[in-house]
């Protein structure tokens, strides 16, 4: 199976692996048999940015938990919470993990915007940061994404 930063949650549900890329793997909302797999494949933390009311098919906090994975909600609602400071506390959320991470949402669009701000932060230029957040999901938030690089 390729290692890819976005996960297919389908095709790891059939792998019954999946692999972070430098320790990261971007996803849409995993249900439970997903998160089994992440647990499986040595994955200690799950940072799901989506709101409280959006609906997850499941208390996931409970689910991860169970699994022995670090629950940690980081809820990104709106185009504005797209910013530098935002990837800034991802990345620290990521970087105080002591093992692999995966970072959701319903569709992994959040996730990719913030991934790319993130990558912009690490040096990346503003196109690499874009085009490393659409590996990660990244689509309709790329305009967000392209304001917060633009008034850096």
């Amino acid at each position: 199976m390729d290692d890819k930063l976005l996960a297919d949650l389908g095709a790891i549900l059939v792998a019954r692996t999946v692999q972070p890329v430098d320790g990261i793997t971007a996803a849409g909302q995993p249900n439970e048999a997903a998160f089994e797999v992440f647990a499986a494949s040595a994955y200690v933390r799950v940072i799901d940015l989506r709101g409280v009311s959006e609906n997850r098919g499941m208390n996931e906090r409970e689910v991860v938990e169970t699994l022995g994975m670090d629950y940690v909600p980081f809820p990104i609602t709106s185009a504005q919470e797209i910013s530098f400071e935002s990837a800034a506390k991802l990345d620290q959320l990521i970087k105080d993990a002591d093992g692999p991470v995966l970072v959701h949402c319903a569709s992994s669009d959040r996730v990719g915007a913030l991934l790319a701000l993130r990558s912009s932060l690490g040096g990346a230029s503003d196109e690499s940061a874009i085009a490393y957040g659409i590996q990660a999901g990244l689509t309709s938030l790329v305009a967000a994404v392209a304001a917060a690089l633009a008034n850096e």
